[in-house]
């Protein structure tokens, strides 16, 4: 697959969540969220700031996809020291802004149906990475992600929740 690049019309839709919103700072949100996750068929953390908190209350997510970066400006140490756990293999990946590419898909299906916690490490951007991680979660699974200046966001994986993110990849503009 090649380039999925997010057309306009789709940005305001993509800022509403896509889950239940736990407003309010993150160790909070993720006590809020400690039952959910623990049921958790699989975990998968989208962005830093999200996995640092739960690497932080001890949860530790079967997938991170993280870019180093929160608001666009460069993590702190501690965030970087935390997300550096023993526990994780770290891939690379490309993928530019406003954009899925074919290969953090692909490593995103590829981690999350492997037995290995996997850190993937984006070099551009992994905010629309939720996506694919919705699709390719199994069902039961959750994948939690941070809504910018609000808090944190708990996607239960259902059939309904992957034929909705279904529909919103296939609106996004194939560029080969």
């Amino acid at each position: 697959m090649g380039l999925l690049l997010l057309p306009d019309d789709l940005r305001s839709l993509l800022k509403e969540p896509l889950g239940k919103l736990c407003r309010g700072d993150g160790l909070d949100c993720v006590r809020a969220m400690e039952r959910d996750l623990e049921r958790a068929h699989k975990l998968v953390a989208v962005g830093d700031m999200t996995a640092y908190y739960l690497l932080k209350a001890g949860v530790v997510p079967d997938l991170l996809i993280v870019d180093n970066k929160t608001k666009r400006m460069p993590v702190s140490d501690q965030v970087l020291d935390e997300l550096d756990h023993k526990s994780y293999k770290t891939m690379p990946v490309q993928n530019p802004a406003a954009t899925l590419s074919g290969d953090l898909m692909d490593l995103i299906r590829e981690s999350i149906q492997g037995q290995d916690k996997i850190k993937i490490i984006v070099e551009g951007e992994e905010d629309l990475a939720t996506l694919p991680a919705i699709l390719y979660a199994p069902l039961g699974s959750a994948v939690v992600y941070g809504q910018p200046n609000e808090g944190s966001v708990l996607v239960d994986v259902t059939a309904e929740k992957k034929l909705h993110i279904e529909e919103l990849i296939k609106r996004m503009i194939v560029e080969e």
